[in-house]
């Protein structure tokens, strides 16, 4: 069966795709169909499951498209990996409506996984959420972009990024330079993610004029933050009192999302950790929402979930370190 497939804008065919037609080859040998371009769009030919599936495909391909950047290799991978693994329960249609509007760029962030969209769902309907998880899958950069959309759209009027900075008693007094000179080695993956978002002309201004803070988790101490999109990052260097001090700064018309991966804490062995003290003490509070991500839900190089996967066997079975 073949069935024609026609793009109203052919502008940005060539990021859809790819150089020399690789996503198109990509999508052939993944789905088993035949593509050839057909003027303005693509004509292909296969059964009625398979061009379902290239429609869903390339209508969420679109997307990404739309948001600014051109396909790669890995979109088309997780895409098809997602949509044939029935028990996500998430389809390809309804991946291609989670977007985020961030910007003067006006760019979109779209979320790849199953994991992803819950985690961009509870920031939406909750005040507090909790993002735990391993490196890789975007709990700081989604938080990030769910931050500047609501500067954007009027919802708060600052954003705050906070960090501990570790070694683990925040000693920053002997570093060169002003309170945000002396922090920024520690919120630099925040501000990678904020410029990903915002032109860096903007972002200077907004930090110029407070609309953007950047502080390390001990000065949050004493502070009540309102009309504000709050950011924790790696809170598994957090203590229990750090914890406590940070979410007790929770004001009127604030939302604050917490992210941290428990298993890579710099604390010293055996002092306790915020981020599993609040796993256990805030469990089942109504306006909480704890999130858990997944190696299924990371975004990096596919080694990253290998890795990720390794290390996790090892941790289960450490006298296999031995052998």
């Amino acid at each position: 069966m073949d069935k024609n497939f026609e793009f109203a804008d052919n502008k940005d065919l060539q990021l859809l795709f790819g150089k020399y037609d690789q996503n198109l080859k990509l999508i052939e040998d993944e789905l088993q169909v035949r593509i050839n371009r057909n003027g303005n769009g693509l004509k292909i030919s296969g059964t009625d499951e398979q061009l379902k599936k290239v429609n869903e495909l390339l209508v969420y391909l679109q997307n990404i498209v739309d948001s600014g950047r051109d396909v790669k290799k890995r979109d088309i991978v997780y895409a098809l990996r997602l949509a044939d693994d029935k028990d996500q329960g998430v389809d390809l249609r309804r991946l291609a409506k989670e977007k985020i509007d961030v910007s003067v760029k006006g760019g979109l962030v779209i979320p790849k996984t199953k994991g992803q969209i819950e985690y961009v769902e509870a920031i939406k309907q909750y005040d507090i959420v909790f993002g735990i998880g391993p490196a890789g899958t975007g709990k700081t950069y989604l938080a990030m972009a769910m931050a500047v959309n609501a500067l954007k759209k009027g919802l708060v009027r600052r954003i705050i990024l906070t960090r501990p900075a570790i070694e683990a008693g925040e000693n920053l007094g002997f570093l060169p330079g002003d309170m945000v000179e002396k922090v920024l080695p520690y919120l630099r993956p925040l501000y990678d993610a904020l410029y990903d978002m915002m032109e860096a002309e903007k972002v200077e201004q907004y930090t110029e004029k407070g609309i953007i803070e950047v502080a390390p988790l001990a000065y949050m101490r004493g502070r009540t933050l309102n009309d504000a999109f709050i950011i924790l990052d790696e809170a598994q260097n957090s203590t229990p009192y750090q914890m406590k001090m940070f979410l007790t700064r929770l004001g009127f018309d604030s939302k604050t999302v917490i992210t941290g991966d428990i298993t890579q804490s710099d604390l010293p062995e055996g002092e306790p950790i915020g981020l599993i003290d609040a796993q256990k003490v805030l469990q089942g509070i109504e306006g909480i929402k704890f999130v858990y991500l997944t190696r299924n839900d990371v975004v990096r190089h596919e080694l990253v979930q290998k890795i990720i996967e390794a290390y996790g066997n090892i941790s289960k079975n450490p006298s296999s370190l031995a052998e």
